[in-house]
């Protein structure tokens, strides 16, 4: 069956591009309502369902936009959350043009949805099954999907600085694997490229709390890594909830090399264009076994490894 919030959550914070503060409000919803962004700042047309088809080209978040020209931004985060937790109907009223960034990982969207628990609806459930394997490239980056009968993630990073280097990690996101491995890894960047960022406008929030900067052997934020391979988890935690802008929950096999938001986007775009590539299935009770959120309790996020 198809879920929401039991009761509303909120949060506040900055947006990690912008600098803005902004404070966001997750609500319960109706079944088959979706992910629905409303921009409680902006008159007119507000609404920006979190769909692949509203999602615009950008290297550095997953940004929305109406046809108004409303956009939210760095959603990415907050998706995987909400797939995660197995959350599939949700409005959320925010008052800015990007989702807060927090600790720069999704383990506090989280922890609150969790705390205010998730319901069933009186509706069915359905998930997209990719039927067959779709790939898509850009120079040496590369996002493919594949039939799989859960939702699967392999990904490989390459980075010159040996405070990264060479990651890869293939993880089942099945019975809670997001929360317990994936949620608390942060976003991160080099600190060559923070300069330019915010030359250009960009990572007007970030600060050494809410990323991992690192510089060439050296991790320069405080407490130092989560995980020795934090970078990659970070990577499929951003995968994951750039799929889940597929409007249902996929079951296929997603596997990413060098691949950022817009390569996963192009990817969805790929997807649904060839109606041979992917199905509508109804969830019976063992399918919806294997979602990523479900049965995911508290101890899993006590149990992050």
């Amino acid at each position: 069956m198809q879920t929401t919030l039991k009761s509303k959550v909120t949060f506040s914070g900055v947006g990690l591009h912008t600098g803005m503060p902004v404070r966001m409000v997750l609500r319960p919803a109706a079944a088959s309502v979706g992910i629905v962004f409303r921009r409680v700042d902006v008159v007119g047309f507000p609404i920006l369902a979190a769909t692949w088809n509203n999602v615009v080209v950008s290297p550095l978040n997953t940004r929305l936009v109406n046809g108004d020209g409303v956009t939210v931004s760095t959603i990415e985060h907050l998706m995987a959350a909400l797939a995660g937790c197995g959350v599939h109907n949700a409005v959320i009223d925010i008052d800015g043009p990007e989702v807060p960034i927090l600790d720069g990982s999704a383990a506090i969207f989280v922890r609150d949805i969790m705390n205010a628990g998730v319901v069933g609806l009186a509706a069915p459930l359905r998930a997209i099954e990719v039927m067959k394997q779709v790939s898509v490239a850009d120079g040496q980056a590369v996002a493919t999907l594949s039939p799989a009968k859960t939702l699967q993630i392999e990904f490989a990073i390459d980075f010159e600085d040996a405070a990264i280097g060479q990651q890869q990690k293939t993880l089942n996101l099945a019975n809670g694997a997001f929360v317990r491995e994936l949620c608390n890894s942060r976003t991160f960047c080099r600190s060559s490229d923070v300069e330019a960022m915010r030359a250009n406008g960009l990572a007007l929030g970030g600060t050494m709390e809410n990323a991992v900067v690192v510089d060439g052997d050296k991790v320069l934020s405080p407490g130092g890594l989560r995980h020795r391979d934090e970078a990659v988890r970070h990577k499929m935690l951003d995968a994951l909830g750039d799929l889940y802008t597929a409007g249902a929950p996929v079951l296929g096999c997603y596997r990413g090399y060098r691949a950022g938001h817009a390569l996963t986007n192009a990817l969805l775009r790929a997807l649904f264009a060839d109606d041979t590539a992917w199905r509508w299935v109804t969830c019976d009770v063992e399918m919806a076994a294997q979602l990523p959120g479900a049965g995911v309790s508290m101890d899993d996020l006590r149990a992050v490894a």
